[in-house]
């Protein structure tokens, strides 16, 4: 049967850093060595029974979430297998440095949401914060693989410096996504901020939306259907995305605009777009320029 946590009543201020406690972990143990798991509450450690009511033992591998979790962190942190479904909202760092199994959110999450992500897959109902499957600070490389599925919106650097992997939101993301992105797919079914693609070195940005403000290190490219759209799509599919209520493969079919860039950092992404003019941002004038002179 699962293990279930149900989150007590507490003090708004207290935050709970819920890191190892994953299926994976917790399978097999008796029910007082679970209550005994360490945790930290305002940075404090205490055994994981004095703040949550726990019940059942997670011998199916799975792990439920009830309650107010916007205060709790790191849940299924390096996870590698099983399952952790949370019932409403979750905080920062969940599914940070996951290498498999699954993450359901049931609600929003908080920032850093799938951060360095090797594996797995994570669902979020709801809207996500900044920094999604991006590096951690001092981490040259973001998420590394798996796939991660933000139903509602995004904040800013979804996919900064990613590696590897599929992230998909189906509603606005904020500015500078997709940052020194390395490699890997970033969709975005909506709105797409400010800066996206800007250091970009190799990776795709899908833009669904409105037609986004390519860099002006961008070049523009052929109007064609790639073929890899289509795999994509009955990949997402299979998910569950359906970016307003539209099946992700027919969502993803028909031609685009590609453009390729970063030219400053080589050149090698790529920016997609339905075909249409397009807002490319405006290139900075330097004091002393000609075009200042002017």
């Amino acid at each position: 049967m699962p293990l279930v946590l149900e989150r007590l009543t507490v003090a708004p201020a207290l935050t709970i850093d819920l890191d190892g406690i994953v299926p994976d972990r917790v399978a097999g143990l008796a029910p007082g060595a679970i209550a005994r798991l360490p945790v930290r509450v305002d940075g404090r450690r205490c055994d994981l029974g004095s703040v949550f009511g726990l019940r059942g033992d997670a011998t199916d591998g799975r792990i439920d979430c009830h309650g107010d979790f916007s205060r709790v962190h790191r849940v299924g942190m390096l996870m590698a297998r099983g399952e952790i479904v949370v019932h409403g909202p979750v905080g920062r760092h969940a599914g940070e440095r996951m290498t498999g199994g699954l993450l359901t959110v049931h609600g929003d999450a908080g920032d850093w949401l799938a951060a360095e992500m090797a594996g797995g897959t994570i669902q979020v109902a709801g809207s996500g914060g900044d920094n999604i499957a991006a590096a951690l600070p001092g981490s040259v490389s973001g998420m590394r693989g798996g796939l991660v599925i933000v139903g509602g919106d995004a904040g800013c650097l979804a996919g900064a410096r990613m590696r590897r992997g599929l992230l998909a939101i189906g509603g606005r993301c904020g500015a500078a996504a997709a940052f020194e992105m390395r490699a890997g797919t970033v969709i975005v079914a909506d709105a797409v901020g400010p800066h996206a693609g800007m250091a970009m070195r190799r990776g795709s940005l899908i833009a669904g939306g409105p037609v986004p403000a390519v860099p002006p290190t961008f070049g523009r490219g052929a109007i064609w259907s790639p073929t890899f759209m289509p795999l994509i799509g009955g990949r997402l599919g299979r998910a569950g995305f359906r970016p307003g209520g539209i099946d992700a493969r027919t969502f993803l079919a028909g031609s685009w605009q590609q453009w390729h860039g970063d030219r400053l950092a080589g050149g090698r992404g790529e920016i997609f777009h339905r075909p249409g003019a397009c807002f490319a941002e405006k290139s900075p004038v330097l004091p002393g320029s000609a075009s200042a002179a002017r």
